[in-house]
């Protein structure tokens, strides 16, 4: 996983939401997730965290889209 974007829509509520998981390598070996949400169309908010090694990485990415998802959030396109 390197990019994963969702989307939560919902009319009713007037709610249209998109959440971004990104891997990215630094310069020095670490890897960082970086997270961006907000309204859609908006830049919206961000928060990176830096792990060790790529699994680590993977595994926060992992635990934060499945925690969007049982949120009502769904994969973009």
């Amino acid at each position: 996983m390197s990019c994963q974007l969702l989307h939560r829509i919902d009319p009713d509520l007037n709610m249209a939401r998109f959440y971004r998981v990104e891997l990215i390598h630094d310069l020095f070996g670490q890897v960082i997730v970086e997270r961006r949400w907000g309204r859609i169309g908006s830049q919206g908010q961000h928060r990176s965290a830096s792990y060790p090694s790529t699994s680590s990485a993977e595994g926060e990415a992992s635990a934060l889209v499945r925690a969007k998802e049982r949120r009502g959030y769904r994969a973009a396109g």
